[in-house]
Order: structure tokens, then sequence, then C-alpha cells
């Protein structure tokens, strides 16, 4: 359950508003004045989501290292289990050499899931950890920052075009974004003809700009826009602690194990649907128009 301090106690004279904006202050490189400034370093962002990837890496390694064949241990059990799991959905959504694909997926469902899973942390652990190092900021969620869920996707954009070219050459990579969704009018002796290609070619490629531009900016969106609320919500529930009345502590606990319960379902479901979004848009990169 994710208790926190009480809002009287936050040491803000702006009571509970003043505890959750400090909560969602980012122990960042300057002041940020726009939604996305690439001058800005949020150095909670960047430590958490180093360490949650040691933290998958590593435990994957040994596991990897110590396979044993006949008779499994747990953990070796458990990560075959997860392994083949994301194989069979590795299978189903991209149809060529899955030699780097599964491993990539793997890397992102797990990853993601132990950054969520930060979100089940009380709320005040390790902000008053780092106050005690006279760091006045912590945000430890990384999922619930667009830099990072935003780098993700455009991680998984880069993958995608590189794929494609891998794949269908640089010039069958071009050839697809002038002439698909729509075609391509057949050439001929007709100037008009040429007129008709370079307009259909254009809607083309504007079509193509759009798709890979929405679905990156969708991708990134939907997994900061759950975090951020789940997050949120903690903070909310948090407060409710600051009335010391038998209800009102009642409610702190009540709504605040229901709500840590359901929030490993968001934990796992979100990364479930990175994955998958993921492999879905790696599988349209091996795919031939």
């Amino acid at each position: 359950m994710r208790l926190g301090l009480m809002a009287s106690e936050s040491g803000d004279d702006h009571g509970f508003s003043g505890y959750i904006s400090h909560h969602l202050t980012h122990l960042a490189s300057g002041e940020q004045h726009s939604m996305f400034d690439l001058s800005i370093v949020h150095w909670d962002t960047l430590f958490f989501a180093l360490l949650c990837a040691a933290l998958v890496l590593v435990p994957l390694r040994m596991a990897a290292k110590r396979a044993t064949p006949g008779v499994p241990g747990k953990f070796q059990m458990a990560v075959e289990m997860l392994v083949e799991m994301v194989n069979e959905q590795a299978r189903a959504m991209v149809h060529g050499k899955l030699t780097y694909i599964a491993p990539l997926a793997l890397t992102v469902f797990a990853w993601v899931t132990v950054m969520n899973a930060i979100d089940l942390l009380p709320v005040d652990w390790l902000p008053r950890l780092a106050a005690v190092a006279n760091v006045e900021y912590l945000r430890p969620l990384p999922t619930a920052d667009l830099n990072m869920t935003f780098g993700l996707a455009l991680g998984v954009l880069l993958l995608v075009f590189y794929y494609s070219i891998k794949i269908k050459g640089l010039g069958g990579f071009l050839h697809e974004l002038a002439c698909a969704p729509f075609g391509m009018v057949k050439i001929s002796a007709n100037p008009l003809t040429w007129i008709g290609a370079l307009l259909l070619g254009g809607a083309n490629l504007g079509m193509n700009i759009v798709e890979y531009v929405g679905r990156t900016f969708s991708h990134g969106m939907r997994l900061f826009g759950n975090m951020y609320a789940g997050e949120l919500i903690f903070f909310l529930i948090a407060g409710l602690g600051g009335s010391v009345t038998v209800v009102g502590i009642a409610l702190h606990l009540v709504t605040g194990t229901a709500w840590a319960i359901f929030h490993i379902l968001i934990v796992l479901l979100q990364a479930f649907i990175f994955m998958m979004l993921t492999l879905a848009y790696l599988g349209q990169a091996h795919a031939h128009h």
C-alpha cells in the first residue's frame, strides 16, 4: 500500500497542493519553461531508468549463464516462461527472423515493468531519503516523465527505420514512402501522368509522415498518461491521511490498499501494451507494401 506524508506534514505553506507540486517536480539540470526542452536533463529519471535497466539485464544475464537442461530451478523456470510468452507474441506480430526482435521485446517488457513498479513504493520513501542527502526534489517514476516515454517511442521509431531500410533497401523504403497507401500513377508520355504521379507521391509521403509522427506520439503518450494518472491518484490517497480521524485513516488505508492492488495490473498491462505496439511497428517494418 502506497502511504505518504500527510499534507500538514509536508512543510509547505500551500498545504496539500504544495505537497503534490513538490512531489511532481523533477531533479533537473535547470528550470524547464516548455513541454519539450532539449537543454534540460531530468537527473532522477535518468538515474532510475538506468537503475531499472540494470535490475533487468543483470538477472536475465545470470539466468542465461546458469541455465541448465533437465529440471530447472524456480528462477530459471520463471525466466523461461517469460521468454516463451514474448517469443509467441513476437512470432505472431513479426514475420521474419526474430534473432534480435524477440530479445528486444523481452527487454522492453521487463524494463518498462520494473520502471512502472516504482510507483508501488510508498510516495515519501525515496524523496525522504533524498532529503537526507540535501536533494530538494526527487521524482523516482521514470515512466511518468514525458522525456522517458517519448525517448522510448523515438527509439522504436529509429528501429523501424533501420529494419525498413535493412530489409527493403534504401530504394525500397523510399519507394514505399512515395507509393503507399494510395499507389502510384503509371507514367507515360502524357505530361498529365507526370503531374498526377507527383501529386499522388506527395500525398503518400504526407500520409506516411503523419502516420509515423502520430503513432510515435501516441506510443509515448499512452504510457505516460496512464502512469502519470496512477501516480497522481496515489498522491491524492496519501492526502487522506491529513485528516487525523478514524474515518480519514480508514479511507486512507482502504483506498490505498485497493488502488495498489489494482495498480499492479496497470503496471503489467501498460508494459505489455508498450511491448505489443513495439512489435506491431517492427512487424510493419518487415512487411512489404
